[in-house]
């Protein structure tokens, strides 16, 4: 379905997970975001895209490279694709692969492209590199902390922040890779808040928001509760943990799970 639409940008949300999908439609060019995930929520996106292409090319642009965010790569055969080098250089491009599989093959999902890891055309390996598409310049950060390879992307002429899965407006802290990086990728989140003409952030799971004091409020939410973990963690405070384990919301066997990752994580990181 639709969650947002203007002029130029249209958000895709997925029945699954809330995953968005963006679309933006540049001067001279087309940047789609993380494309996903049923098949006919694929074709929805790609149906949206021929519908206003025109002779315009084609950005694809991945976030990361959890399988639900890649998942769609191949519906857009010809496009530009732009990721983090951590993302060119995955060690685990089969396992992702497998995972897309292995979903398919349990709800008896058929797609009709096929399944294959991204090959970047554009690769982002450093803070702040800028890339023209089309007329357009887009700034990008690296976003470790959720997975090693995530990325901000801002599109300052359209006032937007792109943020993989950060700073949604349910979704604590999942941290796959590293709780120290976590905590500095929404310290950068904050400093881009600043420091570009945000109008509208768009996460991977959730709701948009246009509002700068929304935007504030999920910063805080994560930095809170990374900053509480770690006080229980010091303090050996099951209790304390527990309590975080049931802020998550949607709780569930999978949420619980992401709670002991992020706690052995920190753990190992701080102690």
């Amino acid at each position: 379905m639709i969650q947002f639409s203007n002029k130029k940008i249209t958000v895709f949300q997925s029945v699954l997970f809330q995953t968005t999908s963006t679309v933006i439609e540049l001067d001279d060019a087309i940047l789609i975001v993380d494309p996903n995930w049923l098949p006919g929520e694929v074709q929805e996106i790609k149906a949206h895209v021929d519908a206003v292409q025109g002779d315009k090319a084609c950005y694809l642009l991945f976030t990361h490279a959890d399988y639900d965010h890649i998942i769609g790569y191949k519906a857009f055969p010809g496009a530009i694709t732009i990721g983090s080098v951590a993302l060119a250089n995955h060690p685990q491009k089969e396992h992702k692969l497998k995972l897309i599989r292995d979903f398919d093959a349990t709800y008896y999902v058929t797609r009709d492209y096929p399944v294959e890891f991204p090959e970047l055309d554009i690769v982002i390996d450093r803070d702040g590199q800028q890339v023209m598409v089309g007329s357009t310049m887009l700034s990008f950060y690296l976003a470790p902390g959720h997975t090693e390879d995530g990325l901000f992307t801002v599109v300052d002429a359209e006032g937007v922040l792109i943020a993989g899965d950060y700073l949604s407006d349910f979704e604590l802290p999942f941290i796959y890779d590293s709780a120290r990086a976590y905590e500095e990728t929404i310290r950068k989140a904050a400093s881009i808040l600043q420091n570009h003409p945000v109008r509208l952030l768009i996460p991977g799971h959730g709701q948009h928001t246009e509002s700068r004091a929304e935007m504030d409020r999920r910063v805080n939410m994560a930095l809170d509760h990374l900053k509480r973990m770690e006080q229980a963690i010091l303090a050996d405070d099951e209790q304390a943990l527990e309590q975080l384990k049931l802020e998550h919301g949607f709780l569930s066997e999978t949420t619980m799970e992401c709670h002991q990752d992020n706690v052995r994580i920190m753990r190992q990181e701080l102690l």
